[in-house]
């Protein structure tokens, strides 16, 4: 999966999104806390491939990406919003191919601006990234091609504070970044860092009212932090193979910036710092069982601004939760099964 898949709805619910053979699955809070809603179905009966990439809107609404068998050998991409967690989300709608036709090309990402318009990214079959963005009363504007040579998989969308949308991609030996200067304009690229990283550890986050920053692991395995225009800094060590997944809280009245992680040992690994602030440091913490090899964590904030982090598994299925407690410090709650 691509995106955030443990999200805050718009009516306060948390929500997760997991894919269960060829459709994708939706879960939901009840009241604060929990108790949660069984596993439904997302979209209608279209049978879909393997993948997803979520993303989330100002105004709460998720919209979900996948792409769908079409004829033999041929996919093309499909879309859903879901206005709320415990409400049922449109059907799958055809959105079409980066080429026009052809089989799966990469993983999408997708961000959401300002107004809402949702905006899909994916690999061309020319090695750059292809844009297609909603239009805002309805439909969707033409394939646009960003360019870009020898793009990997991994992209990582992320909607900026000002409501712009930026786009970090890895080539061999690079990052790559595309900026929308102005909303509802075409991103362009802008910057690209020389730099060694694994492709599929890309991480964006918005930090500041300019800014985002970009998380990945680089070829010697330490995890570093990037916001264009200036240099990578070396946060540390990464804690394990996969991608981070991070999220802005409050820590003690402090703007901080929470780092999880599938440790190399199986258990979740945390690392907190002051935002945008990397020269203070940081160091993992690990918590709860361990978990499969396949596990992926995801990190939100619910209604009262507690922390929550969770891990899905997805060949059992199985949601595990823990949420801060009402401490000082990043002390968690026991990890409990949903």
């Amino acid at each position: 999966m691509n995106g955030d898949w443990l999200m805050r709805g718009r009516d306060g619910r948390l929500s997760v999104y997991q894919l269960s053979g060829a459709t994708v699955l939706c879960r939901a809070e009840r009241g604060p806390g929990g108790p949660w809603t069984d596993p439904r179905t997302v979209g209608g009966d279209q049978k879909l491939h393997p993948v997803l990439a979520v993303g989330q809107g100002a105004d709460g609404y998720a919209h979900l990406v996948s792409w769908r068998p079409t004829t033999k050998g041929e996919s093309g991409l499909v879309h859903s919003t879901h206005f709320r967690p415990r409400l049922a989300a449109l059907d799958w709608n055809p959105i079409g191919h980066p080429d026009k036709k052809g089989d799966r090309t990469g993983q999408p990402a997708v961000a959401v601006d300002a107004r809402g318009r949702a905006h899909v990214f994916v690999r061309n079959t020319d090695g750059g990234v292809s844009l297609l963005a909603q239009k805002e009363k309805g439909g969707w504007e033409p394939w646009r091609d960003l360019k870009g040579r020898e793009v990997q998989d991994g992209l990582a969308a992320v909607t900026g504070e000002s409501g712009r949308i930026d786009l970090y991609a890895t080539a061999p030996g690079a990052v790559l970044y595309w900026r929308q200067e102005e909303p509802g304009a075409q991103p362009v690229l802008q910057e690209a860092l020389e730099t060694g990283v694994r492709p599929g550890t890309l991480h964006a986050l918005a930090t500041s009212p300019d800014s985002t920053t970009v998380f990945y692991t680089d070829d010697a395995g330490d995890l570093r932090a990037w916001r264009p225009g200036s240099k990578p800094a070396t946060l540390l060590p990464s804690a394990g193979p996969g991608p981070v997944t991070a999220v802005r809280c409050d820590l003690g009245g402090h703007d901080c910036t929470l780092l999880a992680q599938r440790s190399a040992g199986g258990r979740v690994a945390f690392a907190a710092y002051p935002t945008e602030l990397e020269s203070a440091g940081a160091w993992w913490t690990e918590s709860g069982p361990q978990l499969p090899v396949d596990a992926l964590v995801s990190l939100a904030v619910d209604e009262d601004d507690r922390l929550v982090a969770a891990t899905l598994s997805p060949s059992t299925g199985q949601l595990l939760l823990s949420g801060r407690k009402d401490e000082p410090g990043l002390a968690l709650e026991a990890w409990r099964s949903v």
